[in-house]
């Protein structure tokens, strides 16, 4: 349940603290007072696009902030890590460059969180609501949100996706003779090319580093041979000199216990020469230096560069690429066994499609046949006594029979008028007649709906009279299982609102501004008496308003 609104800096509203309450909201004014913009606000703080002409003109930014019940979405909280109380608070700030922010509970969170976490909990009926309507492919869609079949939808979806997957397979897998023969000539060339090469991995790195040896092998060789020089030419070497220190160090030791240790580090320092002296040696016995072999080793660099730029590959990725061209010429080369079996498969997997569609079906046609008696029951509700209201089934016009909806071309049918045949809504409807299907179905859809907050901008569309009066007391019993707001020009809907807010706008200092304030009993009937008569107050028009109201409380009473 939506609580509390607060607006700063939208559009003509320079400041509006607006508290809800359960039951039946309703919102009236004079047209362009700034309804739309309450209802424009709402759904900024839901995440819905905004742009900087919604900035308040001379503000740097405009505000908006809602506090809700959290009982619904403690799910979405915790999967979101965010910390909730009792109050959900959302907030959404946007610059006057266009930019915005969004917080819930004070922790920022993307445009796209919040519209998701506003989709638990309010709906808004907008009045494109009657368009969307009429445009018939969303009759499906409609109808699967009644039928909460999703157990047998997903069955369906995850047959159907296996089947769109093999297919995608026969179509790689499928080409004409030409192109076959081009593919195998290129894959052939680049296996022999690579195969040729007979690629390791970590061989250029390797064959780069023995180059770089043999490039400086006379400075090299030198520094070598001086090294070993020292630690073991001539009778004065370090390893010779090292042996001795030791020997008499250790007969020192013998006599003072405490050069024990000096002793041995000489003779570990003697060994460790020793070692080196000999890696030395055998590194300069291995050097083996030869123009020929020089020449090998820069060929063999030199078509390693080239395969790598050729291919845009390091080795590792040569030798990964030339197993791909020969996985790929293999499927080429026995396509036609690969093709025989993926049309068996693709045809079982076919009627198990269509098994799993004529289940979806079904279910959907029993659907229909509750939604059709639901639907007409609603209507008499709306003063519309003699409407039938169907579904009608078609079959899917493809090849397959089926596509990723199922096996159904659903529409929405109806007849306003005795007497008359079932048309589309689209030909049939009038608009005050598509504002109360539109009625029916989110009533009918609301009981399945964990939202607990419906609002409804201008549903009186194209309704007066009776018909209007109906709309009211329909959406004053929604109000008994959701809260319910309502954005109306018609005194028979404000009348049966449990709180009536009116909208005013106001010129001063040559500004616009618009104001929000709750009624008490006389203000709803003055305002209702406006919406019977405008400006034009009198008794008549006043005892009349008070007369609805009476009514209104009557009827609430008796429901």
């Amino acid at each position: 349940m939506l609580n509390e609104l607060h607006i700063e800096n939208i559009a003509v509203i320079e400041r509006a603290d607006i508290s809800f309450s359960k039951g039946f909201n309703v919102l009236t004014g004079e047209t362009g007072a700034g309804k739309s913009i309450v209802i424009d606000s709402i759904g900024a703080v839901l995440g819905e696009r905004v742009s900087k002409e919604l900035v308040r003109r001379g503000a740097e930014k405009a505000t908006v902030s809602a506090i809700f019940d959290a009982d619904n979405v403690k799910q979405w909280l915790d999967e979101n890590e965010i910390e909730c109380e009792d109050e959900l608070i959302l907030q959404r700030r946007i610059s006057a460059d266009g930019k915005s922010s969004c917080r819930v509970c004070g922790q920022p969170v993307t445009a796209a969180q919040l519209k998701e976490l506003a989709s638990l909990l309010v709906d808004i009926h907008g009045q494109n609501d009657g368009r969307q309507l009429m445009d018939e492919r969303r009759h499906l869609f409609y109808l699967d949100s009644f039928g909460a079949f999703g157990g047998v939808c997903d069955a369906f979806k995850a047959e159907f996706n296996k089947y769109n997957a093999l297919k995608k397979e026969i179509k790689k897998l499928s080409m004409d003779e030409i192109e076959k023969e081009r593919l195998s000539e290129s894959l052939s060339y680049q296996i022999a090319e690579l195969e040729k090469a007979q690629l390791k991995i970590g061989e250029k790195d390797e064959l780069e580093s023995k180059r770089d040896l043999m490039r400086n092998f006379e400075k090299l060789s030198e520094a070598i041979d001086e090294a070993y020089g020292i630690l073991y030419g001539g009778e004065d070497n370090a390893i010779s000199m090292t042996q001795n220190a030791s020997y008499y160090a250790k007969r020192a030791s013998s006599y003072a216990k405490e050069l024990a240790g000096a002793a041995k580090s000489l003779e570990e320092a003697s060994f460790l020469i020793t070692d080196a002296a000999e890696t030395l040696r055998d590194f300069r016995d291995g050097l083996d230096f030869s123009p020929e072999e020089y020449d090998r080793l820069e060929t063999r660099l030199s078509l390693l560069n080239k395969l790598e730029r050729k291919y845009g590959k390091t080795d590792e990725e040569l030798l990964e690429h030339l197993d791909k061209c020969r996985a790929k010429l293999d499927e080429i080369e026995y396509s036609d066994v690969r093709l025989e079996k993926l049309g068996k498969a693709l045809e079982e997997q076919k009627q198990i499609c269509i098994a799993k569609a004529l289940e979806l079906s079904n279910e959907r046609r029993n659907a229909a046949l509750e939604l059709q008696k639901r639907i007409e029951s609603e209507l008499k509700d709306l003063s519309m006594p003699s409407v039938r209201f169907a579904v009608d089934f078609a079959e899917i016009e493809n090849s397959d029979g089926f596509d990723s909806t199922g096996m159904d071309d659903v529409k929405f049918v109806m007849s306003a008028n005795a007497g008359e045949e079932l048309g589309r809504i689209s030909r049939i409807a009038s608009g005050g007649e598509l504002s109360r299907i539109m009625l029916a179905m989110k009533n009918v859809f609301a009981e399945n709906d964990p939202v607990s907050t419906m609002i409804f901008d201008e549903i009186d569309t194209g309704v007066s009279g009776i018909a209007a009066q109906r709309v009211g007391e329909k959406l004053y019993s929604v109000s008994k299982g959701k809260q319910v707001m309502c954005v109306t020009h018609l005194p028979q809907i404000a009348a049966m609102a449990d709180t009536h807010f009116v909208i005013t706008k106001q010129e001063r200092d040559e500004r616009t501004y618009t104001h929000v304030y709750p009624l008490d009993n006389d203000g709803r009937a003055g305002e209702i008496a406006r919406l019977y008569g405008g400006d034009n107050i009198t008794e008549i028009t006043l005892a009349g308003a008070k007369e609805q109201l009476k009514a209104a409380e009557a009827f609430k009473e008796s429901n």
